[in-house]
């Protein structure tokens, strides 16, 4: 499981916005896993993302899409 799987789900929905929380129960995968991948794929351009809050004040949510 990894970073393939978090592409093809975010592919499979081109233009709707995701938590990498949502992706984590949509494919099944740790949300630690889903972090990972999501951030390897911001550094290479591959997914589009948008801050969306933060959650407790604590940290900045974002939601990502293909």
């Amino acid at each position: 499981m990894g970073q393939q799987e978090v592409y093809d789900f975010l592919k499979a929905h081109p233009n709707e916005w995701f938590t990498s929380k949502e992706i984590s129960e949509g494919i099944n995968i740790s949300i630690g896993s889903t972090t990972v991948c999501l951030k390897k794929l911001r550094e290479n351009n591959e997914v589009q993302y948008k801050a969306i809050g933060k959650k407790g004040g604590k940290r900045t949510q974002y939601s990502y899409s293909f």
